[in-house]
């Protein structure tokens, strides 16, 4: 499994041969719209945790030109397939195999609209299953207890956590949560977008290193492999 940083939330994840990409907030981000070209990313499926500007700006293109089907909460996959995408529509604890592994959307604490106002529906993140790795995508999310049912069912490799805080968790209930998770080893996302959620590199990693965990800040592009 590749999981490649494309800057905010978005994530290009290469699992048995399939790529999924998460969150397609590029071409508004000023981090990252002079490095990436949405119109070269190659993708089957587009997973959206929820409705807000910064995680589906980019989803209509990418979906169209790639003929990729969304997954996503009900109401976000009927928006979309009245676009004329293929969709797969989820809710809270649901399951479902796909050709690339296996997705559960679960839950998170967050606020969901579309940016015309249209109800987005509960936000959620995703906990994903393929060639041997399980990785948790929490999305947009406050720390919460729900965190805690995750390991009762799976393992996790992985977990992609945001640390920007203001809109979400910040450092210090990420590591709260890597302990309900049971996942030391922890992807960074949602961060220095914005003035709001600029945040210290250096003390984020140390915060991290002093709970014995593990913090991953990637550079736009850069991947790792699990």
């Amino acid at each position: 499994m590749k999981i490649t940083f494309y800057g905010h939330n978005t994530l290009l994840i290469e699992v048995n041969h399939i790529n999924v990409l998460i969150d397609p907030f590029i071409s508004g981000n000023p981090l990252s719209k002079d490095k990436v070209d949405i119109n070269t990313i190659k993708t089957d499926y587009i997973l959206l945790t929820h409705a807000h500007q910064d995680h589906i700006l980019d989803a209509e293109a990418i979906a169209k030109k790639n003929d990729a089907t969304i997954v996503s909460n009900y109401e976000i996959a009927m928006y979309y397939q009245n676009l004329g995408i293929e969709v797969h529509p989820m809710n809270h604890g649901g399951n479902c195999s796909f050709n690339f592994g296996k997705v559960k959307y679960v839950n998170a604490i967050h606020t969901s609209s579309f940016p015309d106002g249209t109800y987005g529906g509960q936000p959620g993140g995703f906990v994903i299953e393929g060639e041997h790795k399980t990785i948790y995508i929490a999305g947009d999310t406050a720390l919460t207890m729900d965190m805690k049912l995750i390991p009762m069912n799976t393992k996790l490799d992985l977990a992609i956590l945001p640390i920007g805080d203001n809109f979400t968790m910040g450092i210090d209930d990420a590591i709260i949560a890597s302990d309900f998770i049971a996942c030391d080893k922890v992807l960074g996302v949602h961060y220095d977008t914005f003035g709001y959620i600029e945040i210290d590199h250096d003390e984020a990693k140390r915060k991290f290193f002093e709970k014995d965990k593990d913090l991953m800040l990637l550079g736009i592009g850069e991947s790792i492999e699990l």
